[in-house]
């Protein structure tokens, strides 16, 4: 974002902090999600709240009709002054609403601290639906229904994850915003980790990680980025031995399948 969005999202943080103190978190990401995608649907709203040449008061009373009595008052709150700021582009504008309705959806498992399970959930079974063909193809399906997938993926996940997890998932294929939905999932995801101030690091192995490993991998890898790391471990067999680890668009591939990859090309060359 450019700087009159960054400060635009700064302004807009507080409305939302003390809303989630005094509202349902749950209540308050649906009702988000919901604006997100009213915004997302009708173009001509959407320039009316992001054109940056109208006063910030007008857009504010523009939303808070369109929505009182409709969601709950704290997302009006929300809603009333994020419009009401100047935004370099419109996408910005919704990203935000997206971004805080996920931030809500979190907020009941950060305050359970639950948190780090709710981020492994969703790590888990984007993997699982990356493995599944069938179910792959089905929630990728631009024909499909949002709603019959939605229930498909709440059908997989209830009662085996938490709440917030069911919940956000569903979301990813309700209104996945022109995304497939691993990109989706990783989005929240990033989202979670960045309101934790922390990173993510995805690590392939042929074998799963003792405690001790993965705590000595997270502090080495703290030390170096200077920020606490989360792991989410995934299971290659065909990486043979060693680890690869991914943080963001970084690479650090230790594993004998690279090398040996590394020794054909240089038996050809």
């Amino acid at each position: 974002m450019r700087g009159s969005s960054r400060a635009a999202v700064h302004e807009g943080r507080q409305s939302f902090e003390t809303a989630l103190m005094s509202g349902d978190p749950a209540v308050v990401s649906d009702e988000l999600f919901a604006v997100t995608a009213l915004l997302d649907d009708n173009a001509t709203l959407r320039r009316s709240v992001a054109d940056p040449s109208r006063e910030g008061k007008d857009k504010s009373e523009l939303v808070t009709r369109l929505l009182h009595g409709k969601v709950s008052n704290e997302t009006v709150g929300i809603a009333s002054v994020l419009v009401a700021q100047r935004w370099a582009q419109e996408r910005d504008l919704t990203d935000t609403f997206e971004r805080f309705a996920v931030e809500a959806a979190l907020k009941g498992a950060e305050a359970g601290g639950v948190i780090d399970q709710v981020e492994d959930e969703l790590f888990r079974f984007e993997r699982v639906v990356a493995g599944n063909p069938e179910l792959r193809d089905a929630l990728a399906n631009r024909l499909g229904d949002p709603a019959g997938k939605a229930d498909l993926v709440g059908g997989l996940l209830e009662g085996k994850a938490r709440p917030e997890t069911v919940r956000l998932a569903r979301r990813s294929v309700l209104a996945p915003r022109g995304r497939r939905f691993d990109r989706t999932i990783e989005a929240y995801l990033d989202i979670a980790a960045e309101r934790r101030q922390q990173l993510t690091a995805v690590v392939t192995t042929a074998v799963d990680l003792t405690e001790e490993q993965r705590t000595r991998l997270a502090g080495a890898l703290q030390q170096i980025y200077s920020k606490p790391v989360q792991l989410q471990i995934v299971h290659d067999e065909d990486v043979i031995g060693g680890i690869r680890v991914q943080i963001g668009d970084e690479v650090v591939d230790g594993t004998v399948l690279r090398r040996l990859d590394e020794a054909k090309r240089h038996l050809a060359g």
